[in-house]
């Protein structure tokens, strides 16, 4: 029994007290002094003893039996359905007409406080079991670095570098980079590169760098998997994949979760590498990244894998097929 932090009895104490009342002969008076407690708490649980024996002397909980103004389980329900087809609580509130305190607690109490993915489809988790069965591939565009740290750093945004001056002159566009990005499934094993774009040849060079990459570590990649970006979709691309023996896979439309270690990796690699730091310029920030992936393979524990690094769960796997 968990007894309240400011309790004066304890169940034993209760019981010894109520017991010398209705067994001794005590009086009630004479059992409260010898318990330290008023009469009236004597009394209580002198009834509650003679009422219910040794289970009466627990503790009751102070919630009241009844409410006069309990929401029904038939308005709960609807909040519920309303809920899970992604209402928010003040506009389930106001299509049901009640406080958004109300609505807030009970969805707080039924356990859809939170939206995340309710409602929506399943997340379908895999992953494959052997070191080159499947890589995935990926671009980000980072806005280019050229007159010291970006507005994510400052808090200040300069304008658009494309507007001409007063002086009439067009000011030189800054323009954007491309992170591309390759992870093995299994292993999480990453490597990437930054580019000028996200053209055919571009992405097909880079196909080829980062299947060189895997086969230095031991790994024959047998699958690939990318979005529907017009590169991706290209006829070169496609014979470019066959040239090099692998299967291409394409996400479904509209599912980035579909290539979802690829999206995953991205967002790591922004915070770590391309906002983790202040950097001069672009050149700065390019040089870093080899240092950053470096890190990432061969140190940083994934929780995905145990807590282990990509190039530790690498050689584990590797050496279990020895």
């Amino acid at each position: 029994m968990k007894l309240h932090a400011n309790a004066a009895l304890s169940l034993r104490q209760r019981y010894r007290m109520a017991c010398r009342v209705v067994e001794q002969g005590w009086s009630v008076s004479s059992a409260a002094a010898a318990a330290e407690v008023s009469e009236r708490t004597c009394s209580k649980w002198v009834a509650r003893y003679r009422s219910g024996g040794e289970l009466g002397l627990l503790d009751r909980s102070s919630a009241p039996e009844t409410v006069a103004n309990r929401t029904s389980q038939r308005r709960i329900e609807a909040i519920a359905a309303l809920r899970r087809l992604r209402f928010s609580g003040p506009e389930i509130a106001h299509v049901l007409s009640m406080p958004l305190s109300t609505v807030s607690g009970i969805l707080t109490r039924t356990g859809m406080g939170r939206l995340g993915r309710l409602g929506l489809q399943a997340a379908e988790r895999y992953e494959r079991e052997r070191p080159g069965e499947l890589i995935h591939i990926d671009v980000k565009k980072l806005g280019r670095i050229e007159r010291g740290a970006g507005h994510r750093v400052t808090g200040r945004r300069r304008g658009n570098p494309t507007r001409t001056d007063g002086s009439g002159i067009r000011r030189r566009q800054v323009g954007w980079e491309c992170v591309h990005i390759a992870i093995d499934d299994s292993t999480r094993l990453a490597y990437a590169e930054v580019l000028p774009d996200e053209k055919t040849a571009t992405v097909i060079g880079f196909l080829g760098r980062a299947i060189a990459f895997y086969r230095r570590h031991g790994i024959t990649v047998e699958q690939l998997m990318t979005d529907n970006g017009s590169a991706y979709r290209s006829r070169v691309h496609a014979i470019a994949c066959r040239g090099l023996g692998i299967r291409h896979l394409r996400t479904r439309p509209h599912r980035p979760q579909t290539n979802g270690k690829a999206e995953r990796f991205i967002r790591t690699l922004l915070a770590g590498w391309a906002y983790g730091a202040i950097y001069r310029d672009s050149r700065e920030r390019t040089a870093a990244l080899d240092g950053w992936l470096w890190h990432y393979n061969h140190h940083r524990p994934h929780s995905a894998i145990g807590r282990q690094s990509p190039i530790t769960r690498l050689n584990n796997l590797l050496g279990s097929y020895t």
